[in-house]
């Protein structure tokens, strides 16, 4: 059995808001899979938040860039949130996305070795890594194409914590904006339900069924409320079928159609998500300094 630390326990209580006996419980149950975990406790109707928040932890800056037909998001991270306000940083970070929009490489070692000016984008982060004295890295990035008659929308949401693109067929630059801002705003994980993989799906219901089932609902009616529950679930997680965050008395998709056109794809990026940052403690730093 694996042994369960006071910090998983943390954590799964951050992700959950259940209390601290609960977690441990299911941490035990789950043998310290956190993922597993959050399924345990939502299976006991324990769990007041399902949706898994990741952590966000480092610090830098995501940009857009657009060169005709292609679009793309790039995530520059650094150690500290000061440097996103330098301006060599900035500056670097708009050159990062200019030159990968302007020659789709192929993957992050592709784009550290495009050349800009006479220097490859690393040798560019690696000078700036010197002078700012942090480490800077090129996180991730992603192109999106278009055609002729699609059209991109961006949003930068404070100055590049968020960053959202959008791809619409038809309609306009300021219609498919202004799905960027609901995009960075409400964070969909799918265009639409359709485009939910089929295990997302089958997860899904199984949970919600143990968790019906474990509410003392009668058997016979247990698919029916599952299904409504799976509906709402993916209503929440589709782009489609989120109410429209500037009129929630119709979905996006329907506010795209009113203004012609129709939903194609998306990208947001929320700089550091997914990271885990270690946490300092200061009184243990402090003490540990006394001690030496």
């Amino acid at each position: 059995m694996a042994k369960i630390t006071a910090a998983q326990v943390k954590e799964l209580r951050e992700k959950t808001s259940v209390g601290m006996m609960d977690a441990k419980k299911a941490l035990v149950a789950a043998d310290g899979d956190m993922e597993k975990a959050i399924d345990v406790l939502r299976e006991k109707g324990v769990a007041k938040a399902a949706k898994k928040s990741d952590r966000v932890a480092a610090e830098g800056l995501a940009q857009i860039a657009v060169n005709g037909n292609v679009a793309v998001v790039v995530e520059v991270n650094s150690e500290t949130d000061f440097v996103s306000s330098n301006d060599k940083f900035q500056a670097l970070v708009n050159t990062i996305a200019t030159a990968i929009a302007a020659n789709k490489p192929a993957d992050v070692d592709a784009a550290l070795a495009l050349d800009v000016d006479g220097e490859t984008i690393q040798e560019k982060i690696t000078g700036l890594t010197a002078i700012i004295g942090e480490k800077l890295t090129l996180r991730r990035f992603k192109l999106i194409e278009k055609t002729d008659s699609q059209v991109f929308g961006s949003y930068l949401h404070n100055g590049g914590a968020i960053a959202a693109v959008t791809l619409l067929e038809g309609a306009d630059e300021a219609t498919a904006r202004d799905v960027a801002m609901h995009v960075a705003a409400i964070n969909p994980r799918y265009v639409s339900r359709h485009d939910v993989p089929q295990s997302v799906l089958d997860h899904e219901t199984q949970v919600l069924t143990e968790e019906t089932k474990n509410e003392g609902k009668p058997e016979n009616i247990v698919p029916k409320i599952v299904e409504g529950r799976l509906n709402k679930f993916l209503s929440e997680i589709s782009l489609a079928d989120q109410e429209f965050v500037k009129d929630p008395d119709q979905t996006v998709a329907q506010f795209v159609a009113s203004k012609g056109g129709r939903l194609v794809d998306f990208v947001r990026y929320e700089v550091g998500e997914g990271i885990e940052k270690q946490e300092d403690n200061f009184v243990e730093e402090v003490m540990s300094q006394i001690k030496d």
